[in-house]
């Protein structure tokens, strides 16, 4: 499903037009972008939590050349599946 094809689908569950349903879709995507900016976690009851993941610096080699080298430490947006979405998945 692709961004399209959701807002269709929120027209159809609450009979938005699309122009609401897109607006409503982008502006919950940009919070949740903005939370995870901020370091905030978001958590949505019964579908699942957004945070960011820290990794540290750490030592690596480089493929072509074998040559140990340090890799940067990084953010990286996760997201962990809440029980009900689990379970409607299976």
């Amino acid at each position: 499903m692709n961004k399209t094809e959701l807002v269709e689908s929120i027209v159809k569950e609450t009979g938005f037009s699309k122009k609401d349903a897109a607006a409503a879709l982008d502006a919950t995507l940009n919070g949740i972008k903005n939370a995870l900016a901020e370091g905030d976690s978001v958590s949505i009851l019964g579908f699942g939590t957004f945070s960011v993941k820290e990794r540290p610096e750490r030592q690596g080699r480089n493929p072509a050349t074998g040559e140990a080298m340090m890799i940067k430490a990084s953010k990286s947006p996760v997201f962990k599946a809440g029980k009900a979405l689990k379970d409607a998945v299976k």
